[in-house]
């Protein structure tokens, strides 16, 4: 049978007191270190999945005859139901407990996984990504909580180091994994390789999670309130998806864009009448909170959106192979596995605020770098800003996430963890549609005239858009038969226009980064913390 702490209430600025702790956990059950490896095992899953999938898309793609627009959609299904579902499955593990919430997602999970690699049509991949997606959104925000409730204060930015090393080193690396895997195994295998460590995490749980329960833990659904802000959710991250293919001045991204302003206008009404809400607005009235949230979604904006370009650049431009494009990535994947830690002892001793600011400074200046990066670069002068990017990064997952979830009362650590993943994917959507936009508009303006000027044969405006859309990934549209003299110009006038597409995408970054800086002076330590001291071990 599983044990359940109660915690008492402490609201921001209530000055009431927590629970007095319960007594230190027995052996392995409830042990923050242990708790923090099995929740460690099970978010890698998650994380490993947004990027070492893109590594077996063209493989999936020629296996199953799958259209270029299917294949995008082995992607965007996963990120959509992930980001539509993260705060409602965290408010389901505030209800029921983070420890079940938490075992239900990875077996759900590890259960997807599996079926999509027994699939033999692109329609169940992509609805078995869908299920991935939202199993994934159950044991994410329901590891945050699981840290926050067993981590006494003084050990709580540690454990969330830890917790965003591994994210951090489970995102960068899946790429390398994921091309050793597409090249000497299958693609069936980058999602087979979540069954056994979904097994792991789940005999793990059973073993070593401690459920913790907040006395004012939530007692019923606020079911509107969660249609609502799924609605609004899907529209938001519907339209940012789509944008690129219809047009940010297309009407229907517009209409989709205007659905979701009203259903979150709806659901900020209804919040405050109902009588348990999904999210208690009473939340935002923090605004080291509120600049969290704010600062997550500037965060992924640059990071996620900026590195996007850079994964073309590398194997595109570079002519690299995936596995040579992952490894180039290893400084910014090597920076955040030590800086994590090393974040969160400073955050613990100083407070968030200047490790914050220090991160997304490190960050601006790491985007602005990369805006300088050339078809000749050598990879001694990437490796230098992909670095100084893991540098930044490093203290801002962790701050920011400190941020969100401690200034959050105990019952709502659930909800904050979802928070902390939404604004994280929903910045992430948005860094790619916006930084896109950028791009794609650069090429546009550019290719034409860079065309004119290497001597090339005129493009008719059927021409020039196909050839624009194969430059803003870094590929060079050579038609076969072209002549070897030709087919270099080609190539030539591609790469230097997606060059300059990419630096001012990476100068935009550059620029959110460094707005950034001024949303992490309001943040400050989490005034909750506290309360999650109840069974420490340490």
């Amino acid at each position: 049978m599983t044990s359940q702490t109660t915690l008492d209430k402490t609201g921001p600025g209530d000055g009431a007191s927590p629970a007095p702790p319960s007594a230190p956990a027995k052996g392995l059950r409830g042990h923050p270190w242990f708790t923090l490896i099995t929740v460690a095992v099970g978010v890698m899953m998650v994380a490993l999945d947004g990027t070492i999938v893109a590594i077996a898309n063209p493989a999936i793609a020629k296996d199953l005859g799958a259209t270029f627009a299917e294949v995008q959609w082995i992607t965007n299904a996963y990120f959509l139901a992930l980001a539509v579902a993260l705060i409602t499955a965290g408010k389901l593990g505030d209800r029921f407990g983070h420890r079940q919430t938490f075992l239900i997602g990875v077996v759900g999970f590890a259960a997807a996984s599996g079926a999509i690699g027994l699939s033999d049509s692109i329609t169940a991949v992509i609805v078995f990504r869908v299920f991935q997606g939202l199993f994934g959104a159950l044991l994410m925000p329901a590891a945050l909580g699981l840290l926050r409730a067993t981590f006494p204060a003084e050990k709580l930015n540690m454990a969330i180091g830890i917790w965003g090393m591994v994210i951090g080193a489970s995102t960068a690396g899946g790429p390398i994994l994921g091309g050793v895997l597409v090249e000497h195994v299958n693609w069936q295998s980058v999602f087979f390789i979540n069954v056994p460590v979904g097994i792991l995490a789940v005999a793990l749980g059973g073993l070593i999670l401690l459920d913790h329960r907040a006395k004012n833990a939530p007692r019923s659904f606020d079911l509107l309130g969660i249609g609502l802000l799924s609605g609004a959710m899907f529209c938001l991250v519907w339209a940012l998806i789509k944008a690129p293919e219809w047009g940010w001045g297309a009407g229907r991204t517009w209409l989709f864009v205007a659905v979701a302003v009203v259903a979150f206008v709806l659901f900020a009404f209804w919040e405050k009448r109902v009588r348990e809400p999904l999210i208690p607005l009473t939340l935002f009235r923090s605004v080291a909170l509120s600049a969290g949230v704010v600062l997550m979604v500037l965060m992924a904006i640059a990071f996620l959106g900026g590195l996007f370009f850079v994964t073309f650049y590398l194997q595109n431009v570079h002519g690299m192979t995936p596995i040579d494009a992952g490894l180039h990535l290893l400084p910014l994947t090597g920076m955040m596995i030590v800086g994590s830690p090393l974040a969160g002892v400073m955050i613990t001793k100083v407070g968030p605020r200047i490790p914050l600011a220090g991160g997304m400074a490190l960050t601006a200046l790491a985007m602005y770098g990369m805006s300088t990066l050339d078809t000749d670069t050598g990879s001694a002068v990437m490796s230098v800003w992909f670095a100084l990017l893991g540098l930044g990064l490093a203290p801002v997952m962790v701050g920011a996430t400190e941020v969100i979830v401690g200034n959050a009362p105990m019952e709502l650590s659930g909800v904050a963890g979802g928070l902390q993943q939404s604004a994280m994917q929903i910045g992430g959507s948005l860094g790619t549609a916006v930084l896109g936009a950028v791009m794609a508009s650069k090429v546009d303006s550019d290719l034409a005239g860079n065309w004119a000027a290497a001597g090339l044969p005129p493009l008719t405006p059927e021409q020039e858009a196909q050839a624009s859309e194969a430059v803003q990934v870094g590929g060079a549209p050579i038609a076969p038969g072209t002549p070897a003299e030709v087919a270099g110009k080609i190539t030539d006038v591609a790469h230097d226009t997606f060059i300059s597409g990419m630096s001012l995408a990476s100068l935009v970054a550059a620029g959110v980064a460094a707005v950034a800086i001024l949303v992490a002076l309001l943040t400050k330590r989490g005034e909750n913390a506290e309360a999650g001291a109840g069974a420490a071990h340490i």
